[in-house]
């Protein structure tokens, strides 16, 4: 059969199967809670990665990024996506290009149609409802029988919408209605609906009304039952008492509606395999309206996300930071447009001038890309990498071992450890751990060591100095230089241009934030005559 695999080149499943099967027969008996099936899709195994998220996963905000956009809008009420799923999805970009290319084909055809992404929403919709039928809700029926019919019923109304869904899709949304119309065809699924089609029709009476002259109905009498008997489920008023008294004389006691629970039971345990796939689809829906939600946030914003080419250059139009857009503050949009793919980067400028916001779109705009997600620019062509490592300098945690100094060799060290040739390296405040004739010192190291892996490499500093001594001497021919723009008031513009910046701007910061020196020596003053002003 089929698998509507949305993740994968070769489609696979996914979910651990013995898991998946004891979830299954938990449910149908009394119901689990929404916590158990999001643990099967924290646990799924996913396509071969070369990632580390440990190397960049915090430093990017990945969870911040996944928050910002994994909910969706059920039945009028705003409910939640997997965010620890969505979160190993974007942290583990597959190796194979061939499953990119996959998800992006999927993102393009429903970007192109709005039936296409209607479809999608409409699917999960029905794959969540039936999830909730699984759970324990409060105050739902006690009725088990019918219970267990109502989530047959769903399965059939799912089936039944993916059967139809996605008509003349190229991409793997195919797989969707190919996997729905081979269920159809399946045993199991005939069975399933008609012990549903049973259960609506057991039986047709036919009734005679007596009215009197007012108008009022004087008598009521049933004139002829005429039971369902083309189901394989029906059985003749005999088949029904010699089942009866197999069972009692067998010692089994039971009531009316034992007989239709085991039919039940058969139905369910003939569709397992099928359920796994419609509950690992769900989780796979989730990455491609995760996107969809983060592209009209942006949207809203007057900013576009776009499906990038993966090519052997870097250009990236209107580049921005998405984890700016749930803060709602105005996000500047920069031009990225690089000659090679293989430079080393040192980016220069004044504090709050966005260097740091610019290394983070860099980096997400690469994980998003390799992961088969939109990426936040209007337009981007993106050399794939098989490492990728962002450091962005935190100060010694309470119970380190080390100062700051020691803190920041060893982000140097992680930084040779971990990335291999190739890979991607973003470090914000190299070496500012420091006095600066060391920290010079140290940068210079890193810069001529870091060549011989050839990464694709930015890195931000306030070593001005030194960087301009770089520009005029570079160490090597993959060196290149961009600096903060800045305004004919030399405030920032937040875009970049390239070159090394001539001053840091810090008096400017210190205005901003009230640390001048008349700042200051107010902030003194006052403190001085409070003091003598105290009894």
């Amino acid at each position: 059969m089929p698998i509507p695999d949305l993740l994968c080149h070769t489609p696979t499943r996914r979910l651990d199967a013995r898991r998946t099967s004891q979830a299954l027969t938990f449910a149908f008996a009394q119901g689990i809670s929404d916590s158990t099936w999001e643990s099967l899709l924290e646990k799924a195994t996913l396509p071969e990665s070369t990632f580390r998220a440990d190397c960049f996963a915090t430093e990017l905000f990945v969870a911040e990024l996944v928050a910002s956009c994994a909910t969706i809008e059920i039945d009028g009420s705003q409910r939640l996506m997997c965010a620890k799923w969505l979160e190993r999805l974007l942290s583990q970009p597959p190796s194979e290009r061939a499953t990119i290319v996959l998800r992006q084909g999927v993102l393009a055809e429903l970007l192109a149609s709005e039936s296409a992404r209607g479809e999608l929403e409409q699917l999960y919709e029905r794959l969540r409802r039936l999830r909730d039928l699984f759970g324990v809700t409060p105050g739902r029926s006690t009725d088990v029988l019918r219970r267990r019919l109502e989530i047959l019923g769903a399965i059939r109304d799912v089936i039944t919408s993916m059967a139809t869904a996605f008509e003349g899709s190229t991409s793997a949304l195919a797989r969707v209605r190919a996997f729905a119309v081979e269920v159809q065809e399946s045993d199991g699924y005939r069975a399933l609906v008609e012990l549903l089609a049973y259960d609506d029709h057991l039986a047709t009476v036919d009734v005679q009304v007596r009215v009197g002259a007012d108008g009022r109905v004087r008598g009521l009498s049933l004139a002829r039952v005429r039971e369902n008997t083309a189901s394989r489920f029906a059985r003749t008023p005999l088949g029904r008492w010699l089942a009866r008294f197999m069972l009692l004389f067998r010692g089994y006691k039971f009531d009316a509606e034992e007989l239709i629970a085991g039919a039940i039971e058969q139905v369910f345990e003939g569709l397992e395999a099928e359920l796994a796939a419609l509950f690992q689809l769900a989780g796979d829906l989730e990455l491609y309206l995760a996107a969809l939600r983060l592209r009209a946030r942006a949207e809203r914003a007057g900013l576009a996300m776009c499906i990038p080419e993966l090519g052997e250059t870097r250009t990236l139009s209107r580049l921005f930071n998405p984890l700016l857009l749930p803060h709602e503050k105005r996000v500047v949009p920069c031009e990225l447009a690089l000659p090679r793919p293989d430079l080393m980067v040192l980016v220069t400028g004044p504090n709050s001038g966005g260097k740091t916001r610019l290394l983070q779109a860099i980096g997400l705009a690469q994980l998003l890309a390799q992961c088969g997600f939109l990426v936040p620019a209007e337009s981007a062509t993106v050399r794939p990498v098989d490492s990728l490592f962002v450091s962005f300098g935190q100060a010694p945690a309470a119970d380190a071992s080390e100062g700051r100094l020691g803190t920041e060799l060893l982000r140097v060290r992680a930084l040779f450890e971990t990335l291999s040739v190739g890979g991607m390296v973003l470090v914000d405040e190299l070496c500012s751990g420091t006095n600066p004739s060391e920290g010079e010192e140290l940068f210079r190291h890193v810069v001529d060591l870091l060549a011989e892996l050839e990464p694709q490499a930015f890195l931000s500093t306030h070593f001005l100095t030194l960087a301009a001594d770089i520009e005029r001497a570079p160490p090597n021919e993959r060196m290149a230089f961009l600096q903060v723009e800045l305004d004919p008031a030399g405030v920032p513009t937040y875009g970049f241009v390239p070159g090394v910046a001539k001053t840091s701007l810090a008096h400017r910061t210190a205005a901003r934030l009230g640390v001048t020196r008349d700042d200051l020596a107010a902030l003194v003053q006052r403190a001085v005559r409070a003091a003598q002003r105290a009894p």
